[in-house]
């Protein structure tokens, strides 16, 4: 049984995870950190020097704010961490390389299979199809959202661009007289609007046609799933850097 404890437990994610768990027979969740603590059925506390639950791997549901404290109590407790949220800056991607060194972490801008199942087809499309298709990225989410392009867009860039060996620049958003479109561009657009749980588009644009990769997620329970499966995953695993294809192919091994 894999223990869990899940931060920013009482916010929207964390309940969509304690609610999994909940019926999981796998994991369970032992204990929460969050900085309104709230009867949610597990303790939780507002501070990680608080815990004194038997904890193997951590959920964070949270924000990038105060990255180090969380990854400083994974490696001083020995406990994995799935970094469930997305905005991370520079300086944070830098911390989480450091602290890999000696702490077993998952990231992923996005749990969903689907979205991992839509950078496998558009890497796949980019490669059939080359410079002569040009490529635009939209993603749409809620009105709360406070990053912008979504860290799942970013990554489908990502996916793209590394076809074309990086070569790729990308744009978000355009306005005003900014010319023609040059090849070298990938272009990227956010929309934020109402209750939107997530969507990303890729379009591939040719001469006469267009082909278009799209997920839309109906629900944010799909994301506390992947976050459940990559803590099962997780537990137990040396220190390193773990990402969504290593679940899978442990899944599919």
């Amino acid at each position: 049984m894999t223990n869990v404890l899940i931060l920013g437990a009482c916010g929207k994610m964390g309940g969509n995870v304690l609610s999994l768990l909940q019926g999981d027979k796998e994991a369970k969740a032992v204990c929460g950190v969050d900085l309104f603590p709230r009867e949610i059925g597990i303790p939780v506390y507002e501070n990680f020097s608080d815990v004194a639950e038997a904890v193997d791997v951590m959920i964070d549901f949270s924000s990038p704010q105060n990255l180090k404290e969380r990854l400083e109590f994974a490696k001083r407790k020995h406990i994995g961490i799935v970094l469930a949220s997305t905005g991370f800056t520079a300086e944070d991607i830098k911390l989480i390389d450091e602290y890999s060194a000696s702490v077993a972490i998952f990231k992923t801008a996005n749990l969903s299979l689907g979205v991992n199942l839509m950078q496998a087809l558009c890497k796949a499309a980019a490669e059939v199809l080359g410079d002569a298709f040009d490529v635009e990225i939209v993603e749409r989410h809620h009105n709360l959202k406070k990053d912008a392009p979504s860290g799942t867009a970013l990554m489908l860039a990502d996916t793209v661009n590394q076809v074309f060996e990086g070569q790729k620049r990308y744009v978000e958003g355009r306005s005003g007289m900014v010319g023609a479109r040059e090849k070298s561009e990938i272009g990227i657009h956010a929309v934020r609007g109402g209750t939107i749980v997530g969507e990303h588009e890729v379009m591939f644009a040719g001469e006469d046609e267009i082909i278009t990769i799209s997920h839309s997620a109906r629900s944010k329970r799909v994301f506390a799933a992947g976050a459940v499966r990559a803590a099962k995953f997780l537990s137990g695993k040396p220190a390193g850097k773990y990402e969504m294809k290593d679940l899978l192919n442990a899944e599919n091994a």
